[in-house]
């Protein structure tokens, strides 16, 4: 997408950024925590702000999405973000084994079709492909409005022997002060302002 081309913080189907991102890229040792389907990139910028010793990369394919979280991380001079612009099955192009402490899954297409589900981006088929470029002991969570796509992936982490180490059915109707869970995409607002419920999850696979 051209409108990106110029923002130094895109990097657009990369073939030369394996392995590269704390030394070359961040230019720092800190943890990188990916966000997958990233859409505007709200997520990484409110985590960027939280934690700002730490690196966030967030991946989507749609250019117009990404350009404006990009370009709002500019404005703010967060060095610490970054955004890639890759189709997610082919996310082992992009990082080197153990290269990612985390990854965040926030609102993706539930995929309903039972013909799609191994397009739902926690299904067993991504889950090996995060195994190959997360930490021993790396977390995954899950943010999403769908129930079908909650109760999919809880099954999918029992089936694949992972860990469950947290689960809220209903995120804005629980105890919790997780900063990180009271971050607010557009996409999360539109859901609230329809009646919707937010639900969390966050595991380990091994």
């Amino acid at each position: 997408m051209e409108a990106l081309a110029h923002l130094q913080n895109v990097f657009q189907l990369p073939d030369d950024v394996k392995g590269k991102w704390n030394n070359e890229i961040f230019h720092n040792n800190g943890e990188i925590i990916l966000e997958l389907a990233c859409g505007k990139g709200e997520y990484c910028i409110a985590m960027a702000q939280v934690f700002p010793a730490k690196n966030f990369l967030g991946m989507d394919i749609k250019g117009a999405r990404i350009w404006r979280g990009a370009t709002e991380a500019a404005r703010l001079q967060l060095k610490n973000v970054a955004y890639i612009r890759a189709y997610i099955d082919h996310i082992e192009d992009y990082f080197s084994s153990g290269e990612i402490t985390e990854i965040w899954i926030t609102f993706p297409d539930p995929y309903l079709s039972k013909s799609k589900t191994k397009k739902r981006l926690t299904s067993s088929v991504f889950l090996s492909r995060y195994r190959k470029i997360l930490k021993p002991g790396g977390i995954l969570h899950l943010k999403t409005d769908d129930e079908q796509l909650y109760e999919f992936t809880l099954q999918t982490i029992h089936e694949q022997n992972g860990k469950l180490l947290l689960a809220i059915p209903d995120v804005y109707a629980s105890a919790t002060n997780d900063p990180l869970l009271m971050i607010k995409t557009f996409y999360e607002k539109q859901h609230l302002a329809a009646g919707k419920t937010i639900k969390y999850l966050q595991f380990q696979i091994s």
